[in-house]
């Protein structure tokens, strides 16, 4: 039997409970679960324009719904209409990743787990 593994208790590695971890990440493992349930039924409102232009999004990150105040509409300034849908529609999508990133902050204890698409 290798040095330092105790099969008894499972320890091995410098003394870290097998058991342990696999119950710790597999807890983990749901409530990140969870926590992606949780967020996809948010939604995240940006606006713009003073708020004129408002856009919605839901917790995964998907556009739906866009209100715009007809004093916005500028048949002579079609430019600055796109520029505050763009702007509501990445301030609202800002917000989403925000909260997301919290989350999963608070789940893993500020792990850097990145590339995980949350």
């Amino acid at each position: 039997m290798a040095k330092g593994f105790n099969s008894r208790n499972m320890r091995g590695m410098g003394g870290i409970n097998m058991n342990n971890m696999v119950r710790q990440a597999q807890k983990m493992q749901a409530d990140m679960e969870r926590m992606q349930t949780e967020l996809e039924q948010k939604t995240y409102s940006g606006k713009a324009g003073g708020g004129m232009v408002e856009a919605v999004v839901s917790g995964k990150k998907e556009l739906t719904k866009i209100t715009i105040n007809p004093e916005a509409v500028d048949p002579e300034d079609v430019g600055m209409l796109e520029d505050l849908v763009l702007l509501a529609v990445n301030e609202a999508l800002r917000l989403a990743n925000e909260d997301a990133n919290s989350s999963l902050g608070r789940l893993t204890g500020g792990l850097n787990l990145g590339g995980l698409g949350l």
